[in-house]
């Protein structure tokens, strides 16, 4: 019985000291495999992003610790474009920067190559592309000469941003700010499948886009290919100056980074100018050429529709610095549209003053700034209402009044009757600081035609016009009586080649209270050529 105790004695003296020693062995083996993961990790993630960007790779802190395989932390990642071989110039940002990125492989992993990571976990990654001009001339463009030694199936990236850098003058870089983004199949050398979700400025509104992305041509990155489908929606327009409604966007996008073809729709409910404060229902479909690397837009074209109207818009959207924003410039065609309905959408008088079919050509404008849409936009082009009719009885009243004595119709003209002569009017226009100026403005009922200059005010405070109105009859046969009479004898002073009558006449006032009288006395001022001017459209 004592051998047996001593026996297990001895085995328990032993066997803890082996048990320290083995826990030794396995501790020093886990700090010898971190010590050596660390380098081999460090060497990996900086082939790997030198092959895949062609650039200089810095990387101030990397850790591994064990749990589940190894866990890799890592931050200040910075990778400069290009190439040692052709440095960029002094002041260019990095090409990429991440604040911290975290992976976990396991034990085997370190053995294969390229090493396979599941999902990276990214926080504060920014792409920055600068203009070309900044950028080096590398050689082997589009060709992987250097070892990828890590292949990730997942990225996934909070509070990314993608930075383009304008070669041109004056112009911000273009930045989107992504909250969210996942990418699949990174450093394949291949199309890397994507999710974003981001918050557009303004209009402020959700994002969200899947699509293809690269591979990435570190040569020239605007020829980088991109391919995908967008929703843009719960977009407030009030957040513009001027406008307001809730946008809602989707479509479909292909190109290169430098070239993206975009289809599209657009509904807006409520969309309104802030003037006129009328809700219309908006709907738009559009293709457009967008420039990536600046943010140019190009329409080609828009199709819009609204209430009973209908019409076609090309042109361009581009950013710029000042004032910060985007300068529209656009050739826009209504045919067969209403004139009510666009009465309804720019003024805030109530009925519009007049309803009818009208067709019209502009050149338009919207530069940035601070103002109000009504005051920062500019038209010029020409118009035609082939018949309309004032929705102001006071004015409709007097139409038909003038239409039958321009006639020699006085007698019926004295009785009031509801004639509903339709006007055809027609005129060369400009649009500025919230005021249509009119070079030309025809103006024709039966039995009369006028030409008109003048202008009056989106808010309905001006009307001033004046011009000559032709009429078939003779000044006393728009009257009865004794009237009649007594201008027999003036007759021949306001004919014009022995026949009819010519009178100058103006309307001043506001729209709701206009006011018609003679105008001896108004001479006509220079019109300024541009005024006259007719835009090209195609």
């Amino acid at each position: 019985m004592p051998e047996q105790s001593s026996s297990r004695f001895r085995f328990w003296r032993w066997l803890g000291p082996a048990l320290i020693l083995v826990a030794l062995l396995f501790g020093l083996t886990l700090a010898y495999s971190i010590y050596r993961a660390r380098p081999i990790l460090e060497k990996r993630i900086i082939e790997t992003l030198t092959a895949q960007f062609e650039g200089n790779v810095e990387l101030s802190g990397l850790s591994v610790s064990i749990a589940n395989g190894f866990t890799v932390s890592g931050s200040g990642l910075k990778v400069h474009g290009w190439s040692a071989e052709a440095p960029v110039q002094a002041g260019t940002p990095p090409l990429l920067t991440v604040q911290n990125f975290r992976f976990q492989i396991g034990w085997s992993s370190l053995l294969r190559s390229p090493m396979h990571v599941h999902s990276v976990a990214v926080q504060g990654m920014v792409l920055g592309i600068p203009p070309r001009e900044n950028r080096p001339q590398i050689r082997n463009v589009g060709k992987w000469s250097k070892k990828i030694s890590i292949i990730v199936d997942e990225l996934v990236c909070n509070d990314a941003q993608l930075v383009i850098y304008s070669s041109k003058p004056g112009k911000d870089p273009l930045t989107f700010d992504i909250s969210q983004l996942k990418m699949e199949g990174v450093g394949r050398g291949m199309p890397m499948r994507f999710e974003a979700t981001l918050t557009n400025p303004r209009p402020v509104g959700d994002i969200r886009s899947v699509g293809k992305f690269g591979p990435f041509d570190n040569g020239e990155p605007s020829d980088t290919p991109v391919l995908g489908d967008y929703s843009f929606t719960n977009a407030d327009l009030g957040t513009l100056r001027g406008i307001g409604g809730i946008l809602s966007s989707v479509g479909n996008y292909h190109g290169t980074l430098g070239r993206i073809e975009v289809d599209g729709a657009t509904d807006t409910p409520d969309f309104r100018l802030a003037r006129s404060g009328h809700p219309v229902g908006l709907h738009t479909d559009f293709h457009a050429i967008v420039n990536g690397t600046d943010g140019d837009t190009y329409l080609e074209p828009v199709k819009a529709r609204f209430l009973h109207t209908a019409f076609t818009a090309q042109g361009k959207v581009v950013k710029v610095k000042s004032p910060a924003g985007h300068d529209i410039e656009l050739n826009v065609v209504l045919d067969g549209a209403r004139i009510e309905d666009l009465l309804v959408l720019g003024v805030k008088t109530e009925p519009p003053v007049m309803s009818g079919p009208v067709a019209m050509r502009t050149r338009m404008s919207l530069p940035p700034g601070p103002d109000d849409i009504s005051d920062r936009l500019k038209l010029s082009g020409t118009f035609d209402i082939s018949s309309a009719e004032f929705s102001n009885d006071k004015i409709q009243d007097r139409i038909d009044a003038l239409s039958l004595r321009a006639q020699g119709k006085a007698k019926l003209a004295q009785e009031h009757l509801d004639v509903n002569a339709h006007s055809k009017i027609s005129g060369t226009f400009r649009l500025d600081q919230g005021a249509f100026t009119f070079s030309e403005l025809n103006f024709t009922i039966p039995g009369a035609h006028s030409e008109v200059r003048g202008q009056y005010s989106l808010d309905g405070n001006v009307f001033d016009f004046h011009g000559k109105l032709m009429l078939d009859a003779k000044l006393s046969q728009m009257t009865t009586g004794w009237k009649s009479i007594l201008l027999k004898p003036v007759d021949p002073f306001f004919s014009k080649h022995g026949a009819g009558t010519e009178l100058p006449f103006k309307i001043t006032g506001t729209r709701s209270e206009p006011h018609f009288g003679l105008d001896f006395g108004h001479h006509d001022a220079e019109v300024d050529p541009k005024e006259a001017e007719v835009p090209h459209t195609k």
